[in-house]
């Protein structure tokens, strides 16, 4: 079982039990509000989501870890390394944090640790993370976490019958490792 600590998180496998939170999470329209599918509507889809986390997780696919504050037992977002090419060693990131805990530093030390983890467990060379212009939080996270802004891709994306834009950021083993003094 992999866990990863920060100083006032713990990252850990999603279980099965896992299910309301993430439904409480991703029913939220504010917090689904620039995601690349809309807010769901059923607590069915939680436990889908759940589903194929866990099989992701078994079969080397999908790396997911929920965020908990330490101490505290209740999901409160996720980061996931996805969409693996082994070849060139690189993967695209996700991640989504309960609006109840924004603005509080928990994504940037989650996403540190992951990424940390994802650089030195899967030996990549490169993370990409994609994110709607519109969403100027996460992409002021993902600079301040060394990410590149790479290009603007329009009308990438129709969510729920409204068609967004997506702008592009790449992350470099070297230049992480530069960033954390190695």
């Amino acid at each position: 079982m992999i866990n990863l600590h920060t100083e006032r998180l713990l990252l850990r496998p999603i279980e099965e039990n896992d299910a309301v939170s993430l439904y409480n999470i991703y029913s939220d329209p504010e917090t689904m509000r620039y995601w690349s599918c809309p807010p769901w509507d059923q607590l069915a889809q939680a436990q889908a989501h759940v589903a194929m986390t866990r099989a992701g997780f078994e079969d080397g696919s999908i790396f997911t870890l929920g965020i908990t504050v330490r101490g505290a037992d209740a999901l409160i977002g996720a980061c996931r390394l996805h969409q693996f090419n082994r070849q060139n060693r690189r993967c695209e990131m996700g991640y989504i944090l309960s609006r109840a805990h924004w603005g509080k530093g928990y994504m940037r030390e989650a996403i540190a640790a992951t990424l940390s983890h994802g650089f030195q467990a899967f030996d990549l060379h490169r993370i990409e993370a994609d994110v709607d212009p519109r969403n100027t939080a996460s992409a002021t996270l993902l600079k301040r976490l060394h990410f590149v802004h790479e290009g603007h891709l329009r009308q990438r994306w129709i969510v729920d019958g409204e068609i967004c834009d997506t702008d592009f950021f790449g992350l470099l083993r070297a230049d992480w490792e530069a960033a954390q003094g190695k």
